[in-house]
């Protein structure tokens, strides 16, 4: 873990950081305003299960993949899930270089907060892991197991657990670089 971290420090430049900040929401742009939306065209009414932040049941599950119907699921897979695919590893890069750069100017090197900068790949992880099961209930539909659907609903939670704490510690960080700013000016 040190060495992981210890190259995140080496890495987080502003230049590395802006260019990495700038593909990821251009990729994440693209998915919220053209391929979410294709898919939800389908099911306007359903939250897509990438969107559904508490996770869904079984019959939920069932209710979106059978509102979707076989063209909108062929548009999950072949529309937003490749680009979803592409995502979650430049949110994890992008985020934990980002996450970095901030702790530098508001942590010492060594301070264990720099663990935390780690977080983002956990997300991305989680992310991928969403995915996975996400093409596979989409193929399993309409014989969708129980078990299944858990597993991607737990996902879905711990993704949207985990990058909320992240973007907490990311304030958290922008708050102690601000205020050491305007102390250092004040002193």
């Amino acid at each position: 873990m040190e060495k992981a971290i210890h190259l995140l420090q080496n890495l987080a430049s502003g230049k590395v950081v802006a260019g990495l900040f700038i593909i990821t929401q251009a990729v994440y742009l693209t998915m919220l305003l053209y391929t979410l939306p294709a898919v939800q065209s389908f099911a306007a009414d359903k939250a897509l299960f990438d969107l559904s932040l508490f996770g869904y049941s079984y019959d939920e599950a069932i209710s979106l993949l059978e509102a979707l119907g076989a063209e909108g699921r062929r548009v999950y897979l072949e529309l937003q899930l490749p680009l979803d695919f592409i995502y979650p590893g430049l949110f994890a890069i992008s985020n934990a270089l980002l996450l970095t750069w901030i702790y530098r100017k508001a942590y010492a090197p060594n301070s264990r907060m720099f663990n935390f900068c780690l977080l983002p790949f956990l997300a991305g992880l989680f992310d991928y892991l969403e995915n996975i099961a996400i093409i596979q209930m989409i193929h399993a539909y309409p014989h969708l197991s129980p078990g299944l659907v858990t597993l991607s609903s737990t996902f879905t939670q711990l993704k949207s657990g985990v990058t909320t704490i992240f973007f907490i510690l990311l304030l958290i960080g922008i708050y102690r670089t601000v205020k050491k700013h305007f102390s250092l000016k004040k002193g």
